[in-house]
């Protein structure tokens, strides 16, 4: 895979749209909704790969992490980061959340981060 990605690949949306289909002029006739111009798991992948390749891992272990975020409703990332910041949620709600995002979403990476930061925040007193 090559950078730029638009440039060496076929790029789709969450809902399958290309990117050449998503114009001001589909949006004006209400063939666009919201949802077409997510990007989709399959880009962040790509787009992480490529960043890896080129000595940049940390970028794409991030890509990675967000590639899993696309698969979970936008109403539970809302409520997740929510839970995340300091003295808003206690540590069996960040376990309870991580076992969710690593069952219900197969979001290991994701599901890691939420656990981790349980830990912490029990160290640093953070907790709810």
């Amino acid at each position: 895979m090559r950078y730029p990605l638009s440039k060496h690949a076929d790029i789709l949306s969450k809902t399958g749209k290309r990117q050449s289909e998503i114009t001001l002029e589909a949006v004006k006739r209400g063939e666009i909704s919201s949802e077409d111009i997510k990007i989709s798991k399959d880009t962040l992948l790509k787009q992480g790969n490529i960043a890896a390749e080129h000595g940049r891992a940390h970028l794409g272990r991030n890509l990675e992490r967000a590639a899993e975020l696309t698969e979970i409703p936008d109403d539970i990332l809302l409520e997740m980061y929510g839970k995340l910041r300091p003295f808003r949620a206690t540590k069996n709600e960040l376990m309870h959340m991580a076992d969710e995002l690593l069952t219900k979403y197969n979001a290991p990476i994701n599901a890691k981060l939420v656990s981790d930061a349980a830990e912490i925040y029990e160290k640093r007193g953070i907790l709810k």
